[in-house]
């Protein structure tokens, strides 16, 4: 369990740098007036309008970058600082949250796939954690028990395969949201780099998320193959 506690910690410090540089960018760049003018919530309606969507409705949510789109009632959700707010920031998350939408509209099949284990993962997410630790042995079971082990690693595995299908989901978003903001010169190459920067360090909370769930994945599978041997 050393070895698990260990990499765990690791990965919460990874996490924890990344995170803070995300807020640190997302401060900079929403200290940067956008040239356009555009509000958080008039770039999303514009790039939805453009993109021939017209069954999503933007609308503010509360929480700081708690922005996101939600495809179960066609709502683009944005936080209270981009919803309102004029800057690189607030008009980079907006068209990413759109970039969902569209991804939404256009059937994009990674995105489908996310949706679908949404249920399963839910579920999977809660009960996982409590299996593996019973399969550990560190609830009372002596040396643990291989069958709930196992049973908590496919668990475990059905959110590390979320995590790693998020990733080219979110990548896509992004990709969407700064080709329209290219192209429909939203921003121009300073204000794009920004954006572009911003969106990048968001993805890198996802990227770490997903490394870490395939990191713990392997620890417990190792746990697993060394009792079988044993």
């Amino acid at each position: 369990m050393i070895g698990y506690y260990l990499l765990t910690g690791l990965i919460m410090l990874v996490g924890m740098a990344v995170s803070s540089a995300l807020k640190s960018k997302f401060k900079e760049y929403g200290e940067i007036p956008l040239g356009a003018g555009l509000s958080g919530k008039e770039v999303a309606e514009r790039m939805l309008r453009e993109s021939g969507i017209h069954d999503v409705r933007v609308r503010s949510s509360e929480g700081f970058l708690s922005d996101h789109y939600n495809p179960g009632d066609k709502t683009v959700n944005l936080s209270p600082e981009v919803y309102g707010g004029r800057s690189i920031s607030a008009a980079a998350v907006a068209a990413h949250e759109c970039g969902h939408a569209v991804q939404h509209a256009t059937a994009y099949s990674m995105l489908e796939m996310r949706s679908a284990l949404v249920p399963v993962v839910q579920i999977s997410s809660t009960l996982g954690q409590w299996v593996l630790l019973a399969g550990l042995g560190v609830m009372g079971f002596g040396g643990g028990n291989q069958t709930i082990l196992l049973i908590g690693i496919v668990l475990f595995a059905l959110s590390t395969l979320f995590s790693l299908i998020t990733l080219p989901v979110e990548y896509d978003a992004s990709a969407r949201a700064l080709k329209w903001m290219e192209g429909t010169n939203l921003t121009n190459r300073y204000e794009h780099d920004k954006a572009a920067d911003a969106l990048k360090w968001a993805a890198r909370t996802y990227l770490v998320a997903a490394l870490a769930s395939v990191a713990q994945l392997v620890y417990f599978v190792m746990v697993f193959l060394n009792r079988r041997d044993d």
